[in-house]
């Protein structure tokens, strides 16, 4: 008889800005399979990276992440979406400005809906910000994988001046707040 090992994995879609920043800091989680960084939300099919910075889709950068769910459930994931940008700037963040850098999640269930909605109203009762949560729940419809150089961005392009100001400290603050939640190296 063999032993077998029996892994559930879920996908989680959302959009915190600069989808490169993102990306970075989902990889570092223990439990994350994958994370793909591409555009969803929006009107035109198949759009490019050109067509969504000109912000005439309606997509959003965002991440789809795959995770296994025996090491991290749906709501771990969104208190590391939260933690990895600020949700209450409307349309932007940083110096990125636009629809396409909006604060984002793509619900795949009614479950996921649910805790979506009331992590969010946590977090806004809490006042672990000192605004709103501006942050959109939509149900997610389809996602479009980036161009190829979108993909692992801050790993391939870690001496790049944007990684190295913008990617690198969001990165060691989200290493402190989940260090005990990260892959081993």
């Amino acid at each position: 008889m063999t032993d077998t090992i029996i892994t559930t994995i879920d996908t989680a879609t959302v959009g915190g800005g600069c989808f490169w920043c993102t990306e970075a800091q989902f990889q570092i989680l223990d439990g994350v399979i994958s994370v793909q960084s591409g555009y969803s939300g929006g009107t035109i099919k198949n759009p490019s990276y050109k067509e969504v910075c000109m912000g005439i889709t309606g997509h959003a950068e965002v991440v789809q992440v795959a995770y296994d769910t025996t090491k991290l459930n749906y709501a771990d994931i969104l208190k590391a979406f939260f933690e990895s940008h600020d949700p209450t700037q409307l349309n932007r963040q940083g110096n990125d400005v636009g629809t396409q850098y909006r604060s984002v999640i793509y619900f795949h269930s009614l479950e996921q809906k649910k805790v979506a909605e009331e992590i969010k109203a946590e977090l806004d009762a809490s006042g672990a910000y000192s605004s709103k949560i501006v942050t959109e729940i939509s149900p997610f419809s389809v996602f479009y994988k980036a161009e190829d150089y979108h993909q692992n961005y801050f790993n391939d392009n870690g001496e790049a001046s944007y990684c190295q100001f913008v990617i690198a400290p969001k990165l060691e603050k989200f290493k402190k707040v989940f260090k005990g939640k990260l892959k081993e190296n």
